[in-house]
């Protein structure tokens, strides 16, 4: 299972979950204490801003940290948990779920995908340029695109409540580029 959350609910998040394996996404210069259960060859740190656009003095979401997060996904066995988390654990962090979803279920419909993580989170925004560019590596022919385009934005939210999303079984997995 995947479990998404906040930086100020991390600690209490992997504790609850068991989760082995965690992936931050957060501004460069952010204090991440990682916690103990976590091993830090079982931590993937991805330093850039939640933009969806490149801006002056910041850093957008690139094809070299999706290409990061889908292998780190792809190598990730499901017998523990993983958890994902963002500042606020409404942007950056839910694209991540939508996007380890799709790599872990190649062949699952994306539509059905971004309606299991709109369930889950009714706060969910996922930041379109993550999701435009897992879109492209996945060959998805924009339709992960669409899928959180149909969901749209989510409800207003200062921080969002953890939650959890269910992955393929390990043993169906194709995993990125392995279709």
């Amino acid at each position: 299972m995947i479990t998404v959350c906040s930086l100020a609910r991390l600690q209490e998040t992997v504790e609850r979950t068991g989760a082995r394996r965690m992936i931050t996404l957060i501004n460069a210069g952010t204090r991440v204490d990682r916690p103990a259960s976590i091993a830090a060859d079982d931590h993937l740190f991805l330093a850039f801003n939640d933009i969806t656009a490149p801006a002056e003095g910041l850093t957008p979401p690139g094809e070299a940290h999706v290409r990061k997060l889908l292998d780190f996904v792809g190598d990730w066995n499901r017998s523990t948990p993983l958890v994902i988390h963002c500042f606020a654990g409404i942007s950056r962090s839910t694209a991540a779920a939508f996007i380890a979803t799709c790599a872990l279920a190649p062949k699952a419909n994306e539509m059905a995908l971004a309606g299991a993580l709109r369930r889950a989170s009714p706060s969910a925004t996922p930041n379109a340029r993550l999701v435009a560019l897992a879109d492209a590596l996945l060959e998805r022919e924009g339709r992960m695109v669409e899928a959180v385009r149909s969901i749209g934005r989510g409800a207003d939210a200062f921080e969002g409540t953890p939650f959890t999303l269910p992955v393929a079984p390990s043993d169906s997995r194709a995993g990125p580029g392995r279709a």
